[in-house]
């Protein structure tokens, strides 16, 4: 478990999976244009089977995935560190919040502590946000966690079987 600005980030439970559920269907409109998994029909199977398997990425050292959650408890998004490059010593940093609790801070809060996380204590190199183009919430984001913007990216990212654009992000080390 850590600490995140306001909130909470600790790995996911199988509880959790009825909370994931419901916030991925409730912002299905809002997530899902930019996240192919997040449609109106993801439900507490799709959920649990999420949860079981960043479990065992984590077990395996492969990802480090996250709920955010308020210091009550209320499931509010996720994040988390994945597609780690041990040839490179950089990865990805990923983050969505609930269509009901965007705009209070929770995805800039995570970014900074897997920010943290993967500099401090992982001893990455790098670390990198990609943002799909036109995605201003996570571009805005990205920005107000400070990190590097470096490029758009052509052919990037996959959004429902066809390349986009992406903005790189990232911050290093040396930062």
């Amino acid at each position: 478990m850590m600490r995140a600005g306001d909130f909470i980030l600790r790995p996911y439970q199988p509880s959790d999976a009825a909370d994931i559920g419901a916030a991925v269907r409730e912002s299905a409109d809002t997530i899902g244009r930019w996240m192919d998994w997040a449609t109106p029909d993801f439900d507490d199977y799709d959920a649990a089977c999420w949860v079981a398997k960043c479990t065992q990425n984590r077990a395996a050292g492969t990802a480090h995935e996250f709920g955010i959650f308020t210091p009550d408890g209320a499931f509010v998004g996720g994040c988390g560190l994945n597609h780690f490059s041990s040839l490179h010593n950089f990865c990805n940093l990923g983050y969505w919040v609930r269509q009901s609790r965007g705009g209070a801070g929770a995805a800039t809060a995570a970014t900074l502590a897997l920010r943290d996380l993967g500099l401090a204590r992982l001893r990455l190199s790098r670390i990198e946000i990609i943002v799909g183009d036109g995605n201003v919430a996570s571009m805005a984001v990205a920005r107000k966690a400070g990190a590097t913007y470096e490029c758009l990216a052509q052919n990037r990212l996959q959004l429902r079987g066809k390349p986009i654009a992406g903005h790189v992000f990232s911050f290093t080390s040396a930062d």
